[in-house]
């Protein structure tokens, strides 16, 4: 990791798959038919999660609530993100660095990530000639493939300047 301390914008704000509002009420139905109260560090967490295009960490979430004046603990964002895995509301994602990352599980929404191995700032992308080419691989080699991920490691723009 390099020595400097920077945020990586993760681009616009916007949701793919099932809109960030759906998505939130989904939850929120989810969780209260599980009989999990709402308000709190769930709702928090929810809230946060429905609006970003991007995994976080759940330090990233704890820093991001606190920042915007939300009063919780770590350990609470930690509890929410079990019950919200639990439930198949988000997803958790490894992709390195001992670190796992959250995001909502949007349904129909399948996108990749890339990595700064410098500083850690992570970016999702979608590109359809790539799916294409899983797909090819997948039937040369006579798999039905259920999912996949591809995570891409290098140096951001930023990291490359310094």
């Amino acid at each position: 990791m390099s020595s400097h301390s920077h945020l990586h914008a993760r681009g616009p704000k916007r949701a793919r798959g099932v809109p960030p509002s759906e998505w939130r009420e989904q939850a929120t139905a989810r969780l209260a038919e599980s009989g999990h109260r709402a308000g709190g560090a769930r709702s928090a967490v929810v809230d946060l999660l429905a609006a970003e295009d991007c995994c976080l960490s759940a330090h990233e979430i704890f820093d991001a609530l606190r920042a915007g004046g939300r009063r919780v603990g770590l350990a609470s964002v930690y509890r929410a993100l079990e019950v919200l895995l639990r439930l198949g509301l988000v997803a958790r994602l490894d992709l390195g660095g001992g670190t796992a990352r959250y995001e909502a599980a949007r349904g129909a929404e399948h996108h990749h990530h890339v990595v700064c191995v410098e500083c850690g700032g992570v970016s999702s992308f979608e590109d359809r000639d790539l799916e294409r080419a899983l797909e090819q691989v997948a039937r040369r080699h006579d798999y039905a493939v259920d999912d996949h991920d591809v995570v891409l490691r290098g140096r951001c723009p930023v990291c490359r300047s310094d």
